[in-house]
């Protein structure tokens, strides 16, 4: 029995997908200055909003868990980094940036050790009010900046000797700076999975009851789950925060937490890059969209539930679609399958 060919193909034409966007940099004479640089802008937002929702993926798609709050950690991560570092200072990318990330893990700790002790529609309930509780915290926060939010005057930096090696001033590294973190990520998610820690939480996401029958401590399994989950999205906050240069309440807000939902569901579940391509896809539309009417939200709601209901497994999930649509449709017989007339 032959392999089948499409694990070597879908890993084929990831590696030319990141090959393409190693590359869009250094293309910018094929199109105007500004328009590179708009494009390459939008980019770096995608590839940002990739990674929070491939941290929430993990939870969703593979240990079942679904969390109206994960935001909240894609918010206090950006809080961090800003709170963390004095005013006019470039954070540094060797101590600012891991103290945001490790502080947003510590969070995601406590907070797990509460919700996880509930489940179903009680877990997504309660990390919707807590992820409205930390909204109100930095919405009432006086040293937060109130509803107004804060201000990330320098972006991190990195310096030896004086010299900034690596600067997110820049967009181009700051770009290829997000290519890093969120290739950097999927890489360390997969080895996760491979491993046994990985086969324990998929099973948790098929059958708890079973993988708790089975001797493991489903409890302990799912939090270091929520916690990797939250260190991710802490992570993303941190981009997020040097790309636009404030942080604001409304990142930690359920709005948030929704989009990232809907960009899970609409890349395909279970499959880690498949967010990915979903966070691109809910991109194209609210871009397009906003220039067509500023009711844009009606549209896209429609569109995404349209594209659920076409797509079921997703993005991420549309080529096995389509090759199993192919299987169904008739096909005209082959010339040496026609049988022939026998003469008497």
């Amino acid at each position: 029995m032959r392999s089948s060919p499409r694990p070597s193909l879908r890993a084929a034409g990831l590696l030319l997908l990141l090959v393409a966007l190693a590359g869009f940099p250094l293309a910018e004479g094929l199109m105007p200055g500004t328009r590179h640089e708009f494009v390459l802008q939008q980019l770096t937002t995608v590839m940002i909003a990739g990674l929070l929702a491939m941290s929430l993926d993990l939870l969703v798609g593979i240990v079942g868990l679904v969390s109206l709050g994960h935001a909240a950690f894609y918010g206090l991560g950006a809080y961090l980094l800003v709170l963390l570092t004095p005013e006019y200072e470039a954070p540094s990318l060797l101590t600012s940036v891991p103290l945001a990330v490790a502080g947003t893990g510590v969070v995601a700790l406590a907070i797990g050790a509460l919700v996880l002790r509930t489940g179903g529609i009680y877990f997504i309930m309660v990390t919707l009010a807590v992820g409205q509780m930390l909204f109100y915290f930095f919405n009432d926060s006086k040293v937060a900046g109130g509803s107004d939010g804060v201000y990330l005057y320098v972006r991190p930096a990195l310096e030896l000797g004086g010299a900034k090696l690596v600067d997110f001033e820049s967009k181009v590294q700051f770009y290829y700076a997000a290519l890093v973190a969120l290739v950097a990520s999927y890489a360390l998610l997969r080895v996760l999975l491979a491993a046994p820690f990985g086969k324990v939480i998929r099973g948790i996401g098929v059958n708890e009851g079973r993988t708790r029958s089975l001797g493991y401590d489903v409890y302990a399994y799912k939090l270091v789950a929520f916690v990797i989950a939250g260190m991710l999205a802490g992570l993303a906050g941190v981009l997020g925060a040097s790309q636009y240069g404030f942080v604001n309440p409304a990142m930690l807000g359920w709005h948030a937490s929704g989009t990232v939902l809907v960009t899970v569901i609409l890349g395909g579940m279970g499959t880690l890059i498949g967010p990915v391509f979903g966070a691109f896809a809910v991109e194209v539309l609210r871009h397009g969209l906003e220039h067509v009417t500023s009711h844009w939200l009606l549209p896209f709601g429609v569109l995404i539930i349209l594209m659920v209901l076409a797509m079921p497994r997703g993005l991420a999930g549309l080529p096995d679609q389509l090759r199993a649509l192919g299987r169904l449709l008739p096909r005209a017989p082959r010339p040496d399958a026609i049988p022939r007339e026998v003469d008497p």
